[in-house]
């Protein structure tokens, strides 16, 4: 089992920025990725960033430029930093770990809300 437990949401004002934090612990050993994921109220969970466990870096387009995942070199924790956030990337921000087993396992933590307004 792996429990992942997210940290750093808030309110924030457009342009401002936020470093979210994501907890890993439990038996890590068969987690090939992790990942960001967001959910903006009546909309579908979708994919922010996701680290590979050997270093491969992915994006969503709309946040290319201003998001950067991280880890540290203990591959315990996760760091996603936000900068010049939009009211668009209002969303509760969840971390995920994949395990690389038949059929794929999905970890999740219990999400962070994230709200950039005025």
């Amino acid at each position: 089992q792996v429990q992942l437990v997210e940290s750093g949401g808030g309110l924030v004002q457009p342009g401002g920025s936020l470093r979210l934090s994501c907890a890993a612990s439990g038996n890590m050993f068969g987690i090939s990725a992790m990942a960001w994921y967001r959910q903006a109220p009546g909309k579908q969970r979708e994919l922010v960033a996701a680290i590979t466990s050997g270093g491969r870096i992915d994006y969503a387009d709309s946040v290319k430029g201003r998001f950067t995942i991280s880890r540290d070199n203990a591959k315990t924790t996760m760091y996603l930093q936000m900068n010049s956030l939009k009211p668009e990337d209002t969303a509760v921000y969840y971390c995920n770990g994949q395990a690389a087993t038949i059929p794929t396992i999905n970890y999740w933590g219990q999400g962070t809300q994230v709200t950039v307004s005025s």
